[in-house]
């Protein structure tokens, strides 16, 4: 590695500086997250010796590049999974797969329903949507509620964490500037295992927690019936033909979620498979599969699967006041994703990725822990796994673009995944699993949800590792 000169020493101080800034900003101040990135970058661009208006101007277009290549695509992600939330979709995704492993197996019945809801869905409003048939599989079949309740819950946040259209990895894929479709791949790829994990600790958990807390603090939990099995499966099954009158059928329920993911496959694959030769495809099909599986365009019929399939019952009135509200929701997350987009951008334009590129690249670790790291470090200090997304991504992606053979697309996960680590109280999702499940104490609850999520995390930190010896 070449010695650092004074200007990059000065351009490695600086940006220590406003990353340190921007932490405290976060957890400290009442400066929000865009206000913070934004600063952190003027800081970062200056004390590299950028001029004050190129400073200015790297930020603007980091700004608008960032969001012309993701924005709509989140903001069309947020229209249908607020329709899928309002309409049922999900609620019939859980009580098909529950039907289909049967009985003994609910958890993973809900932690694969998680798994597939999360991806359109946000994580809180869809634990919400379907923590009442973990009340009721409880009831009706006397199994653990936290058991249940973690395999949901864990099946939830890993897809959060990794797969597009979910805001924090779609922010990280248009960062790194890579495919969405290798994205969705390498996501669920990287999270399964993690997902198993966290429903096998459910599974042995989840009972042991609940006679915890029945002994700390003389509260039960479980609510199970003195019926057999058989019977509590009988029972359920029952109520769930009452409810699911109400419901879509499945293949409206999911069209919108498999439809957008399809095309962009298609698109993804035929064009690897002809630039590698592998097939010759003709030209026009080529041009087609990119146009339609864009990932605009693939979630633009998404949207629109949803909106014919789904909201039939509604009046266009409140059909569009459904899908603004998802908007309303994704605009902070916009703002979020260009402002880390922004401090990317000064950190390309001053050279400053230029010179920790050179440091990386002669670390004693595997580079594509970096971002994971990143990402965790600013998860556990700050909570929002978004923002540390976002963070990591902003930083690590300029970086790593100068160290040779890194696959961007498993740095742009390993940007997604380190922010699983340890959700505890500054986590707004560690609130929601653990009072929607009764959960009061702090011990209780972080073996409820703290514990799981480290699990998680270290799941697909080996994972990447494999991934990038492999690939």
């Amino acid at each position: 590695m070449n010695d650092l000169g004074t200007s990059e020493i000065g351009a490695l101080v600086g940006l220590a500086a406003a990353v340190a800034l921007l932490i405290f900003f976060v957890i400290r101040t009442k400066i929000h997250a865009i206000l913070a990135l934004v600063i952190a970058a003027s800081i970062a661009g200056i004390s590299a010796g950028m001029a004050p208006d190129a400073v200015i101007g790297a930020i603007t277009s980091g700004f608008g590049s960032t969001l012309g290549t993701i924005g709509l695509v989140i903001g069309l992600g947020v229209m249908m999974g607020r329709i899928l939330e309002v309409s049922g979709a999900a609620e019939k995704l859980a009580y098909t797969l529950i039907r289909w492993l049967g009985r003994r197996k609910e958890e993973w019945a809900l932690a694969a329903a998680g798994f597939i809801v999360s991806i359109p869905i946000f994580v809180d409003s869809a634990f919400v949507i379907l923590q009442p048939l973990v009340k009721s599989l409880a009831r009706t079949t006397g199994r653990s509620v936290l058991t249940l309740g973690i395999a949901l819950a864990g099946g939830l946040i890993v897809t959060h964490h990794a797969v597009p259209p979910t805001p924090g990895p779609l922010g990280a894929a248009g960062i790194f500037g890579v495919s969405v479709g290798e994205m969705i791949l390498w996501g669920v790829i990287l999270t399964i295992p993690a997902a198993i994990l966290v429903t096998l600790y459910a599974k042995i958990m989840g009972p042991r927690i609940e006679a915890m807390i029945e002994r700390d603090t003389g509260e039960r939990l479980g609510t199970g019936e003195e019926i057999t099995p058989a019977e509590a499966f009988e029972e359920f099954q029952q109520r769930a033909d009452e409810r699911e009158k109400e419901l879509p059928n499945l293949f409206i329920s999911v069209l919108p979620i498999l439809l957008p993911i399809l095309l962009i496959f298609v698109n993804t694959f035929s064009a690897n498979l002809t630039d590698a030769g592998v097939l010759d495809l003709p030209e026009g099909f080529v041009s087609v599969a990119a146009f339609i599986g864009n990932p605009v365009i693939a979630l633009l019929f998404g949207v629109l699967a949803a909106i014919y399939g789904l909201t039939r019952r509604q009046s266009r009135q409140d059909t569009i006041e459904d899908m603004e509200q998802g908007v309303q929701a994704a605009g902070i997350i916009l703002l979020v994703t260009g402002a880390g987009g922004a401090l990317g951008e000064v950190l390309r334009e001053s050279g400053s990725a230029d010179a920790i590129g050179e440091a990386v690249a002669g670390l004693p670790l595997p580079t594509i822990l970096v971002p994971f790291l990143i990402a965790t470090v600013v998860r556990v200090i700050q909570g929002s796994g978004t923002v540390a997304i976002i963070t990591s991504a902003s930083i690590s992606a300029p970086i790593l673009a100068q160290v040779p053979d890194v696959n961007m697309v498993l740095a742009a996960q390993a940007a997604a995944l380190g922010s699983l680590f340890f959700g505890y109280f500054n986590d707004s999702f560690f609130w929601v699993v653990n009072r929607m499940l009764g959960v009061k104490n702090a011990k209780h609850q972080m073996l409820v949800w703290s514990v799981p999520t480290t699990i998680a995390w270290a799941a697909t930190m080996v994972m990447l590792l494999i991934a990038s010896v492999i690939v």
